[in-house]
């Protein structure tokens, strides 16, 4: 059985991943163990923000693969505030918004697999998410608003939504990201513990409905668990 290794930058990834995610990879798709392990210090670099560079990040990513020849490895990272240091950040920038994640996932497994030269392409699976995890939450605004114990905002939450094709098309600038548009709302919104927990009551299946990239990531885990 496989053991899948997910690379987070944040507390909330982290939570995300140990009690959305690794229940439904572990009901039957082939995982004996999923993890999430925070890049970094990440405790202590969240009181100033960011994330690391990406010479740092591929040592753990690469670490870890060349540690355990049998474990595969993926990503959960915001597209939003990535530095430009990753590769295909910035040649990412004038790609459509629908090849976005892609251009920098693709150059982030070739560089990966060069630093290895042993088939790691097979064995790490990058994702970036679009274009930051609150957009995820925007999957079922009512549901949003209930598991952050804010009915009343249900409204404005659907008009957000509404105004994109996609959860994961909220725009990314520092006034108009989904985390700042949360804010706005929610003045001293908690993250790491409302934003996990309005995740769960929406639900996996209703936010790989509304993002069709996140949808995609967790298909090919699923698919590569199996495999």
């Amino acid at each position: 059985m496989q053991r899948l290794l997910v690379h987070v930058e944040g507390q909330t990834e982290e939570s995300f991943i140990n009690r959305a995610l690794r229940p439904h990879l572990m009901s039957g798709f082939g995982y004996a163990h999923v993890s999430a392990r925070l890049l970094g210090n990440a405790r202590q670099r969240s009181r100033r923000g960011g994330i690391r560079h990406w010479d740092s990040v591929r040592k753990d990513v690469v670490r870890h693969l060349q540690g355990d020849r049998e474990v595969l490895a993926t990503t959960m990272v915001d597209y939003y505030g990535l530095p430009n240091t990753w590769p295909g950040r910035v040649e990412s920038m004038l790609a459509p918004f629908h090849e976005k994640a892609a251009v920098v996932e693709r150059e982030l497994q070739e560089n990966v697999a060069r630093t290895l030269g042993d088939g790691a392409p097979d064995r790490f699976i990058p994702f970036v998410v679009m274009h930051e995890y609150e957009g995820l939450l925007f999957s079922d605004p009512p549901g949003f608003a209930q598991a952050v114990g804010r009915p009343d905002l249900a409204g404005d939450f659907q008009a957000i939504r509404n105004e994109f094709a996609t959860p994961e098309e909220i725009n990314d600038s520092p006034d108009t990201a989904p985390s700042k548009r949360v804010e706005r709302l929610i003045p001293g919104y908690q993250k790491p513990l409302a934003g996990v927990q309005a995740a769960i009551a929406i639900g996996l299946d209703a936010i790989r409905r509304e993002c069709p990239h996140f949808d995609d990531w967790v298909r090919r885990l699923e698919e590569a668990g199996r495999g």
